[in-house]
């Protein structure tokens, strides 16, 4: 176990420079503590490589900044993969550090690009835990900056990428009664006309 600990202490000393905050912690650090704590209700048992993962999720993110990539999707899509290859390339240099060998090496990386999604099961928790984390934490200061139409079009795209479990997690949060409605109206069946 102590690899482990080690590895997620030097993931946190390297979320702990962000230079940006929220709620007086550096954005990244306080990103990865909800990831795991999600992950910690999710999948109580996860490997070693899963744990690394979903800690690892932003790792370092501050250090590709979006500016640096065309505005609209094709940008914001360039933009996400060089960073998912950044935090898994990252990552995978801690877990050596410490001892792990390739093959867990690579477990991580594969999970970190989540790679596999919806045919591997660590990726997907991986994946519920995101957004999760989205819909918990990020989704109500989200809402103020976006259409409603938009909105629910993120919702939906949110929802389709979780598991039935993490489904099930999202319908219990404590949202506020504007992101209520929103997630009401993203999982409403479409009406014949």
């Amino acid at each position: 176990m102590i690899p482990l600990q080690q590895t997620l202490a030097t993931i946190d000393s390297l979320h702990a420079e962000d230079p940006t905050t929220t709620a007086g912690k550096p954005t990244e650090l306080l990103y990865a503590e909800r990831m795991t704590g999600w992950l910690n209700r999710l999948a109580p048992d996860a490997s070693e490589e899963l744990q690394i993962a979903v800690r690892s999720q932003h790792l370092c993110r501050w250090q590709i900044p979006r500016s640096d990539y065309p505005a609209g999707r094709t940008g914001y899509l360039q933009w996400r993969s060089e960073l998912g290859k950044m935090h898994a390339e990252t990552a995978t240099q801690v877990m050596q550090k410490y001892g792990y060998d390739k093959t867990s090496q690579k477990k991580a990386y594969s999970l970190i690009r989540k790679l596999n999604l919806k045919r591997n099961e660590e990726t997907q928790t991986l994946e519920d835990c995101a957004c999760l984390v989205f819909l918990e934490f990020e989704f109500s200061a989200f809402a103020i900056k976006h259409t409603e139409d938009k909105l629910i079009s993120i919702v939906q795209k949110t929802w389709g990428k979780m598991s039935a479990q993490a489904q099930q997690k999202a319908l219990e949060l404590n949202y506020g009664s504007k992101e209520l409605a929103l997630v009401g109206k993203a999982l409403k069946p479409v009406e014949a006309s």
